[in-house]
């Protein structure tokens, strides 16, 4: 029990606060979220992209291995909600919002902090791989799945290519390849736009929950949050026997899988106006939830 109450208070209580203070910021000052997105997603994210791309040191194999388990267990999960959106006629908005919701976890401010806490150092460079992937996979695969939402396919694949954290990659990957940096001023100045990509995603999640006031559709807020708790997990123990991770990888990567949904989904959702009441709903009650279904996962990996 006192494991629990550290658990909760070193790295969900963080984030509730911070949502918190959005909340009453909203509340006080009447701020419109969708400028705060913008910014989040168009100029936070790409540094914190380009930065953690640049800055890891794992050997190839291990870069591989994790990446590719991450995008399995991002993509499987995604996959069958979308099915059970045809199955359960979900209309063409809210099957978005739906797969958006199960297919990316909030393995950034939450996975991370809790890979170091329950394991220590060692887990938090594979952990870190995760939360890269899911970052990238989530302001990309994520943006054309929330347009789609609202638009056709190819307005949404218009609007990929927009996207500056797809250029953030390529970059981070000439750079790495080529051996360059970036010159002072300028790696100082994308370090701390880095910085505040998490507390901007929290404080921008804070101002949504003030505009929330949904009211409808709870058999799809329930379905959402029941995969991304429960299902996915049980998922990734599966896929991390097919990828062969063993070790600290496995542990970390079964622990990012089974985070609640990631805030960067309401970031997308407000900027591409797919049911982000809905992704909200979605982020609050799978973040309340997940010490429930955490707890157990960590005496399971703990073995």
């Amino acid at each position: 029990m006192t494991e629990l109450v550290r658990l909760f208070l070193n790295n969900l209580l963080p984030i509730l606060l911070m949502a918190g203070a959005g909340y009453f910021l909203g509340r006080w000052l009447h701020v419109n979220p969708r400028p705060v997105s913008q910014v989040v997603l168009h100029l936070f994210i790409p540094c914190l992209v380009f930065k953690l791309l640049t800055e890891n040191e794992l050997e190839s194999g291990d870069v591989l291995r994790m990446v590719g388990f991450a995008l399995a267990t991002m993509c499987v999960p995604g996959i069958l909600a979308w099915f059970a959106g045809r199955f359960f006629r979900f209309e063409r908005s809210l099957a978005a919002a739906v797969v958006l919701s199960v297919t990316f976890n909030n393995s950034g401010n939450y996975g991370l902090p809790l890979n170091l806490f329950a394991f220590g150092e060692s887990a938090m460079a594979q952990a870190s791989l995760y939360f890269i992937t899911n970052l990238i996979l989530v302001s990309t695969l994520g943006v054309l799945i929330a347009s789609m939402g609202t638009s056709t396919l190819r307005v949404s694949v218009q609007s990929l290519v927009r996207l500056p954290t797809l250029y953030a990659l390529v970059f981070a990957v000439l750079f790495l390849a080529f051996g360059l940096s970036l010159p002072g001023p300028l790696d100082v100045s994308v370090d701390m736009f880095a910085s505040a990509a998490i507390p901007g995603m929290l404080v921008l999640l804070g101002l949504q929950l003030k505009q929330s006031d949904w009211k409808g559709e709870p058999f799809a807020v329930g379905l959402a949050s029941v995969t991304r708790l429960v299902i996915s997990p049980l998922i990734a123990i599966g896929l991390a026997f097919v990828f062969g991770l063993q070790g600290v990888a496995r542990q970390a990567g079964i622990l990012e899988a089974a985070m609640p949904v990631a805030v960067l989904t309401a970031v997308v959702a407000s900027e591409y106006d797919t049911k982000p009441k809905f992704v909200t709903t979605v982020v609050l009650i799978t973040t309340l939830l997940s010490p429930f279904t955490l707890t157990p996962l960590l005496a399971f990996l703990a073995r």
